[in-house]
């Protein structure tokens, strides 16, 4: 007699709770009350306010005069301690600002996070124009030029998986189609140089180049975002620096190798 097989729990267990509750914040950007996270989260206000006092008691948490939370001290020590001994750190902070220096604009280190696009790290440009975005940023892949260098390498099902996740932008330039997305992807991996204008804001412009590891995938990007008149008139300088950034940061990292000069690993997998 063939046993039954096992319920698949369904319960969000107390360390997923917390997570969840984490990422809300992280994404939010600001302090939040408990109601406002349960709802936000999809989770009874009262196992919130369980798990909000745990992660406070232990400095998860912090809460301010307003009766609001918000991400707490102790992570910023979780946080330190990762990166202590982490070398890409220290190799994409030196490149991001050397590259800066010599475009003029600022530059951006971007990861991904689930189907957003992270903004990890930030140098200003130079100028007295800057344009910049927030450390933590997070917009959906399809909005930027990074995005597609992001999802290019991923395995087929989960590309595709993520490219169906595709929002409309504010500018209501961003595509949206999974065919011309996947499409995108395919030439800005095969090129290694990404361009954006105007897709998520008016009037800017990001020129983004792969970092690629050891395994051909892209753990994180490097991009010039400058406005879109001086992008269009700078267009091959900055796509040739960036892009020599990237590879500066690869060969850093003992990452670079030839076969990723000759192989598109990306859109087959």
């Amino acid at each position: 007699m063939t046993a039954p097989l096992p319920l698949r729990r369904t319960r969000v267990s107390g360390i997923d709770r917390a997570i969840q509750v984490l990422d809300f914040l992280t994404e939010r950007g600001a302090p939040a009350t408990a109601y406002d996270v349960a709802r936000g989260i999809g989770a009874p206000t009262s196992t919130i306010y369980e798990t909000i006092d745990t992660l406070a008691e232990r400095g998860l948490l912090s809460r301010d005069a307003d009766g609001g939370v918000f991400l707490g001290p102790k992570l910023h020590f979780y946080g330190l301690a990762y990166a202590r001994d982490l070398d890409l750190n220290e190799v994409l902070r030196t490149r991001i600002r050397a590259l800066s220096v010599l475009s003029g604009e600022t530059v951006q280190v971007c990861g991904r996070d689930g189907d957003r696009m992270v903004v990890l790290m930030m140098e200003g440009g130079p100028g007295h124009f800057r344009i910049s975005s927030r450390v933590g940023s997070r917009v959906p892949l399809n909005w930027t030029a990074s995005g597609r260098l992001l999802l290019a390498p991923l395995p087929a099902a989960e590309r595709r998986a993520l490219i169906a996740c595709a929002e409309a932008s504010p500018t209501g330039r961003a595509e949206t189609d999974p065919d011309r997305i996947e499409a995108a992807c395919r030439a800005a991996w095969a090129a290694r140089l990404s361009v954006q204008i105007g897709e998520a804001d008016e009037a800017v412009a990001c020129i983004a180049a792969p970092v690629r590891d050891r395994e051909g995938g892209c753990p994180v990007t490097v991009s010039i975002v400058a406005g879109e008149t001086r992008a269009r008139d700078r267009h091959a300088d900055l796509a040739d620096q960036v892009r020599r950034a990237a590879a500066d940061i690869e060969a850093a990292m003992g990452w670079r190798h030839p076969d990723f000069d000759n192989d598109d690993k990306g859109g087959g997998r």
